[in-house]
């Protein structure tokens, strides 16, 4: 493709050279499709998996479209994009930085777990565009150091994540303080029904456009199962990085306190790991993940919200060191390699207990996944599963064990599942098994 790929969209020339700068010839297919009806000034819902370019996707028309007259009040941002982590916040508004540098237009980034006497202080110089989490912004606005009431643009960006999170009742509260003539963008990693439910209030005739099918798994990731009791699991990842010298490692635990447990023994052992979650501060948590893109740190152990949004450019390994309940989360998970035409691999360390959430998982992306044991690491497939509770999450529904194969081995027995895996009422859904966040 000729390097004018991005002038044939209607990008401005300041832009164009922005993009140049990154190293980017070729628009994304959201890219593609988003850039030029964003331009045209109409609201527009779209769909497309983690990884696929949809940040520049609305920055770049959003930055052209603000250009023309910059802000000239102090706190009333004519932009505002609201995401649904801290880390995903501060990716946006670099993004919006890294391709607004040749023009006269001013960013900042809000959010929760930092000074709020600082983002009042940015607030008094004239901000056209505004990247925040939904508690801080609207803590902003009651104190009186913000102003909505000139904001030309709203973007929602991975609105399914936030509603997951419980914020639909901030986010009304936001829209209830936004000019009635703007431009809404929404978008969302899937078109779910709640989804659908809040474009329908939101979004005056969008456009569409979805680059994915839903909960699909990226077929740029290499996907696998080791089969592995659970005391060995951490034996077991441990000699997966070192023997095959992996580095930028993210490693997925269900709980912040696996998480940190994780990430103490991966360090014993040799590998410099730090977990990322919503206990930890949030300069340990950017300390954290500027470590671990600069190589500093091996691996990164988070939690499903924590790492949600975050942006590493070719990262080449996800593991699932447990997998998660709710099978979507598995396919955010991997999500987070395979990225921008990289290839990536999805490791998940599997034992009996998690038969069932394997089965959901292979059901919602519709393929199977090949299973592996390593000698010596061989799981004893007879034991009976034990249920695994997580509060506030629903279960899933109850399957049998897995397929598995060994080269050159014969297939090992099927686990039992008739009594470890009968159903129970399923406590109601909220979406995530940390509690909410406001930011």
């Amino acid at each position: 493709m000729s390097d004018n790929q991005f002038a044939q969209l209607g990008l401005a020339e300041p832009l164009l050279r922005a993009v140049a700068d990154t190293g980017y010839t070729s628009p994304t297919p959201i890219q593609e499709k988003a850039i030029p009806l964003v331009l045209k000034g109409g609201d527009l819902l779209a769909a497309a998996q983690t990884g696929t370019g949809k940040t520049a996707g609305f920055t770049l028309p959003l930055l052209q479209r603000l250009a023309e007259k910059p802000c000239k009040k102090a706190g009333h941002p004519r932009a505002l994009v609201l995401t649904p982590t801290r880390e995903l916040a501060a990716q946006v508004e670099e993004s919006v930085r890294t391709y607004g540098k040749y023009l006269p237009l001013r960013s900042m980034v809000m959010f929760g777990g930092v000074g709020f006497n600082p983002q009042a202080s940015q607030l008094r110089k004239p901000v056209d565009i505004l990247v925040a989490t939904p508690g801080r912004l609207l803590d902003h606005v009651n104190q009186k150091t913000l102003s909505l009431s000139d904001v030309e643009i709203l973007v929602l960006d991975e609105a399914d994540r936030m509603l997951d999170m419980g914020f639909i009742h901030d986010i009304r509260k936001v829209l209830a303080l936004l000019p009635a003539k703007r431009q809404n963008l929404l978008f969302s990693a899937t078109f779910s029904d709640e989804i659908k439910t809040l474009a329908d209030r939101l979004l005056d005739n969008p456009a569409l456009v979805e680059v994915a099918r839903r909960n699909t798994a990226s077929e740029q990731v290499g996907q696998r199962v080791h089969l592995v009791d659970r005391d060995r699991k951490t034996d077991l990842l441990i000699r997966l990085i070192k023997d095959g010298n992996w580095f930028q490692v993210l490693v997925f635990t269900r709980t912040k306190h696996g998480a940190n447990r994780l990430a103490e023994k991966l360090d014993k052992s040799g590998i410099p790991s730090a977990a990322i979650h919503g206990n930890k501060s949030q300069g340990a948590r950017t300390r954290a993940l500027a470590d671990f893109k600069t190589n500093k740190l091996q691996v990164l152990v988070a939690t499903d919200i924590a790492a949600r949004g975050l942006d590493i450019d070719q990262l080449p390994h996800v593991v699932n060191f447990e997998l998660p309940n709710v099978s979507e989360d598995y396919v955010h998970r991997i999500g987070r390699t395979g990225r921008a035409g990289c290839t990536g691999e999805a490791v998940s360390l599997v034992c009996v207990d998690e038969f069932k959430f394997l089965k959901e998982i292979e059901k919602l992306i519709r393929q199977p996944i090949e299973q592996f044991t390593i000698p010596g690491f061989e799981a004893d497939l007879s034991v009976k599963p034990e249920p695994i509770l997580m509060g506030g999450n629903r279960q899933p529904r109850s399957s049998g064990g897995p397929r598995t194969h060994q080269a050159g081995h014969p297939q090992p027995r099927q686990a039992r599942t008739s009594e470890g895996n009968k159903r129970r009422p399923a406590p109601k859904r909220t979406g995530s098994s940390e509690p909410r966040s406001r930011g």
